[in-house]
């Protein structure tokens, strides 16, 4: 492997291996300012649907996810992982509707949507490793949100949340990379 996708899996180790350090106290008050930033941005006032992730294992952002994306009628869309690593759409219908699924994830059980059910969100929350000054964000590297980020309408917002630390001045980028709309931190919140 040489070139961007080499350094992309440098980048990530090292990425991952910074998240695994981190105590449960410094996870807990990150997803607590995550969550309380995302329920401020205007963009999900306005949003009829969303779509977003459920964090798992070190990944950054509410364990509530749904929670703090649902009201107001607001519709709320979560992955459901495909074995090609594609990403079918259910609807969120409050916590007791997930359910453990592979790799550790937990994926609403209601009626699946389609991959391209995602093209119906106005706001999508995105996970990544890392996002650059551009936009540009570092996934784990299966490819599930960039086919999903392929699928938005024009005009979709698309914000990440990170931990500090993981704003670059740069990431690797291949052609099929999507850039992001926001990141969000615990300590602040940028757009691109």
């Amino acid at each position: 492997m040489e070139g961007p996708a080499a350094d992309k899996a440098a980048l990530r180790a090292r990425l991952v291996a910074a998240r695994l350090r981190l105590d449960t106290s410094e996870r807990v008050n990150a997803a607590r300012a995550t969550g309380a930033a995302l329920r401020s941005l205007p963009e999900l006032a306005a949003a009829r649907t969303v779509a977003a992730y459920v964090p798992v294992g070190s990944e950054p952002g509410p364990r509530d996810m749904g929670e703090v994306l649902a009201g107001r009628g607001r519709r709320v869309l979560l992955p459901v992982l495909l074995s090609d690593n594609d990403l079918d759409w259910a609807e969120y219908d409050g916590p007791a509707s997930l359910v453990a699924a592979g790799r550790g994830l937990r994926e609403p059980a209601g009626p699946r949507l389609g991959p391209a059910a995602v093209g119906q969100a106005d706001l999508v929350v995105v996970p990544g490793l890392a996002v650059d000054r551009r936009g540009m964000r570092l996934g784990r590297g299966g490819g599930s949100y960039d086919r999903a980020l392929a699928r938005l309408a024009p005009g979709a917002f698309t914000v990440v949340l990170l931990y500090g630390g993981e704003l670059l001045d740069a990431v690797p980028t291949e052609p099929h990379d999507r850039p992001v709309c926001a990141a969000i931190t615990p300590e602040r919140t940028v757009r691109f």
